[in-house]
């Protein structure tokens, strides 16, 4: 880890550095994870399957029940659009949510523009913006098939740098493109790292994956992980080891 990174590590504590997905389509399965794994999670992600079936309901509950709430629904569309989106998930009461890098510097900033006057107006607590740069799923042939020939790694960093320009709080990139993004867009520039899997976990429709350990190393700030915790026959003892290897990182430092 450079001095730079280990710096940084240093800066948000271990118990709230994992993210756990709620990727499941009922209210009482959310609930069922998040009453297993709290001790363990720094928040919780509320993604397109479960705001889908049980809707914005669910968000605002975990939100007045004092969970962080991780909007994970990847705002794409007019400036306009998204923006309006994003106002709406600050009033559900997120601590964070994104849209996507590649709906372009305008869109990005007027979506942080009115996230802010509504908070100054309303005194609401300003969510962390986040860009999505290229899906952990996505690998060089994927990017091809759309027209995109930067490697995913190059791709992922420009990005990054879009977003950091138009104002954006962090990105959600993979652990492979850390180390460029903290050095290209600074120290408080957050790093959001979804496909992080223990040691020997299947990889499941992810490529570019890691450990949380080398994610941390790597310099992401947040890591967010779904199935190797909730498929787990015991989710519990799946977060803690999880948190563990993060806390023993973050120690390290």
């Amino acid at each position: 880890m450079t001095e730079a990174q280990t710096a940084h590590t240093q800066t948000i504590p271990a118990k709230e550095r994992l993210i756990i997905a709620l990727d499941v389509s009922t209210r009482a399965d959310a609930q069922h994870i998040v009453a297993e794994t709290a001790a363990f999670a720094g928040a919780f992600k509320v993604g397109l399957q479960l705001f889908s079936s049980v809707g914005p309901e669910i968000v605002r509950e975990l939100c007045e029940a004092g969970h962080r709430i991780f909007l994970d629904l990847k705002f794409h569309d007019i400036p306009n659009t998204v923006s309006k989106a994003a106002v709406e998930s600050t009033r559900l009461g997120v601590w964070m949510f994104n849209v996507h890098a590649a709906g372009g510097n305008e869109m990005m900033r007027q979506t942080v523009s009115e996230v802010e006057d509504l908070c100054e107006k309303s005194g609401l607590t300003r969510p962390k913006m986040i860009a999505v740069t290229v899906l952990t799923s996505s690998a060089d042939d994927i990017l091809r098939e759309i027209g995109i020939e930067a490697p995913a790694g190059d791709h992922a960093l420009d990005l990054a740098k879009l977003a950091s320009a138009a104002g954006m709080d962090g990105v959600v990139a993979s652990a492979k493109e850390a180390a460029q993004v903290r050095d290209s867009c600074g120290s408080q520039f957050l790093i959001v790292t979804p496909g992080v899997r223990p040691p020997g976990a299947s990889n499941n429709d992810q490529r570019r994956v890691t450990t949380p350990a080398e994610a941390i190393r790597a310099g992401s700030d947040y890591l967010v992980v779904g199935r190797p915790i909730t498929a787990a026959e015991n989710m519990s003892r799946a977060a803690e080891s999880i948190f563990n290897e993060i806390e023993s990182v973050v120690n390290e430092s």
